[in-house]
């Protein structure tokens, strides 16, 4: 069976969450028995989020209270791939400064990574850092524009339009507040979540993990699954969350594998593992 062949070559899981392993406080089903069953088959997992709108402690937290047992280590963010982003490419002797659209968590999350995060763009400021910014307000976009204008250089923590809530419903995410500064700009930011390839690489070697031999499962072709088969990751779909199977159908971007949820993987896995 070709997924079975596949499947047991794998040593990390990346797993997204909205979508993916829950909706809002809507956990789907199969989805703690999955991580138990990685833990009993002695393979290692992260939940991988691009959602900057929380910090990894935040998502730690939640993640406990709706019955995953996992550490800290099992969760990363984009959020946190920013602060390692950041830190890997300022050269400077004076730690990175930074202005943040985003949440107080996204700044707490930089800040506790040795990044110096501040409110007005007023300062000699190294980086802009634009996340899904659910507190956004129009002074935030005014302060990113001049920015911009001056050469900061624009980083931003994921592009995903849209994030998905229960009941069908979407809020806008960080790729359509930065469309609406590129449109204001002409400037168009280095995203580093998914699919951005900095991700890949900074999770690759924080795991010690060759990319051939990780798993990326998500619901969105253009960031899990796009960014899995650009890295040379196996792409798992799942069909709980943004994409449906016409829309892997109309697109050229084709996963490895497609489940209709994290269930229906884990009922597989249980086979590939001969549980």
């Amino acid at each position: 069976m070709k997924n079975k062949s596949i499947l047991k070559n794998i040593d990390l899981f990346l797993l997204d969450l909205d979508g993916t392993v829950y909706l809002g406080e809507r956990v789907f089903e199969g989805a703690r028995e999955f991580i138990k069953l990685l833990k009993e088959n002695q393979k290692d997992f992260l939940f991988l989020t691009n959602n900057s709108s929380k910090s990894s402690e935040d998502y730690y937290l939640k993640l406990l209270n709706i019955g995953f047992e996992i550490t800290k280590e099992n969760v990363f963010t984009s959020g946190q791939a920013m602060g390692i982003y950041i830190k890997t490419i300022h050269k400077k002797e004076k730690p990175p400064r930074v202005y943040v659209v985003g949440t107080t968590s996204l700044k707490r999350e930089l800040k506790s990574m040795g990044i110096v995060v501040v409110d007005s763009p007023n300062y000699n400021i190294d980086y802009l850092v634009v996340g899904f910014d659910t507190t956004l307000t129009y002074k935030k976009l005014l302060d990113a524009c001049e920015l911009i204008r001056r050469g900061v250089p624009f980083l931003a923590t994921n592009p995903d339009l849209v994030c998905p809530l229960d009941g069908g419903r979407y809020i806008p995410d960080c790729g359509s507040i930065c469309i609406m500064l590129e449109n204001a700009t002409k400037k168009k930011p280095v995203f580093v979540g998914k699919p951005s390839s900095i991700m890949v690489d900074i999770i690759s070697n924080l795991k010690k993990v060759d990319k051939s031999r990780i798993a990326m499962i998500g619901d969105r072709l253009y960031t899990d699954m796009k960014m899995a088969k650009d890295s040379g990751m196996v792409a798992a779909l799942v069909l709980s969350g943004e994409t449906k199977m016409e829309d892997v159908e109309a697109s050229t971007l084709k996963p490895d594998l497609i489940y209709g949820s994290i269930k229906d993987m884990y009922e597989e896995l249980k086979l590939v593992f001969g549980g």
